[in-house]
């Protein structure tokens, strides 16, 4: 009802008090609802503006946050939201999370692969970075044709930490991903690279340069995801968000592929880490090396 008009005394010709008696409301209860109109239409405009902010980090994430990292990305904004609000506003206004597809693998085991025992045995954590990486490769189809990407993944923090494109996915491409991590100087000595058994990382070129760098290879068994399950759910990720593109080169491809790894998720993605909360993985990797960190 329009409370200029409810505010009339005889609204339609009519008194209020027959009103009142027809659609069978005390009329004590009527003016109470004429006086909060005012209270309801602000109560109206800030959900009209949560709502909207809501919309702007939805898109902000291509689309992947549902209302836990919607509510921890309004709370590092200075917004306390109750979750059950966003979820309900969410719902109403048919804002929703993305949710993953179980993707094809590129595993493909050599005839005379040399396997290494599984040193992770499916405990994907790690209590410093650079102590225990992941990789994996996935495909992705252009124009032009496929390009594929080969991922290292610190499981101290989940971030990319090295990754290489190419039009093929021979052994070099994981090699190239592996040694971007060298590069940066965030390996320890020691350190675990743990894989599937694909013919890239039985192939003596990428053993060899394992032993270079002092790591220690581990590889899950023949056909389980679950012994890459880290590796398998981040390449999910990627391909729910920018997978389903078609680009028309594959140097848009590489584009797109940076500004996700390097821009959206190393920097801005929220992942939940149980001791800090809602961070990014860069941030979990200050705040791990600043524990770390013997004080002066």
């Amino acid at each position: 009802m329009d409370a200029e008009k409810a505010s009339e005394a005889r609204p339609g010709g009519r008194s209020v008090a027959f009103l009142c008696r027809v659609l069978k409301v005390s009329r004590s209860g009527y003016y109470a609802w004429l006086a909060a109109w005012p209270a309801r239409r602000v109560r109206q405009r800030a959900e009209d503006e949560l709502v909207a902010e809501i919309r702007v980090l939805h898109a902000a994430s291509r689309g992947a946050y549902g209302a836990p990292r919607i509510q921890a990305a309004l709370a590092r904004a200075g917004r306390r939201v109750n979750r059950k609000k966003i979820e309900r506003l969410m719902r109403e206004h048919r804002v929703c999370g993305i949710t993953r597809r179980r993707r094809r693998g590129l595993t493909r085991q050599a005839r005379r692969a040399v396997f290494t025992a599984d040193l992770v045995r499916r405990d994907f954590t790690a209590s410093r970075p650079g102590t225990r990486l992941v990789g994996d490769m996935t495909e992705l189809v252009t124009a032009e044709g496929k390009v594929y990407l080969a991922t290292c993944i610190d499981l101290a923090t989940r971030e990319v930490i090295g990754w290489a494109m190419a039009d093929h996915h021979r052994a070099e491409l994981p090699v190239t991903a592996l040694r971007m991590v060298a590069g940066r100087g965030q390996l320890e000595r020691g350190c675990i690279m743990h894989t599937d058994r694909g013919s890239e990382y039985t192939s003596d070129e990428f053993r060899s340069e394992i032993g270079k760098l002092g790591m220690r290879q581990s590889m899950g068994r023949v056909g389980s995801c679950y012994d890459n399950a880290a590796a398998e759910s981040w390449f999910a990720l990627l391909e729910t968000e920018i997978g389903t593109s078609m680009w028309a080169t594959r140097a848009e491809a590489r584009a797109d592929v940076f500004r996700f790894i390097e821009v959206e998720y190393n920097r801005n993605r929220l992942r939940r880490h149980p001791e800090f909360g809602y961070v990014t993985p860069l941030e979990t990797r200050i705040r791990l090396r600043h524990d770390f960190t013997p004080a002066a």
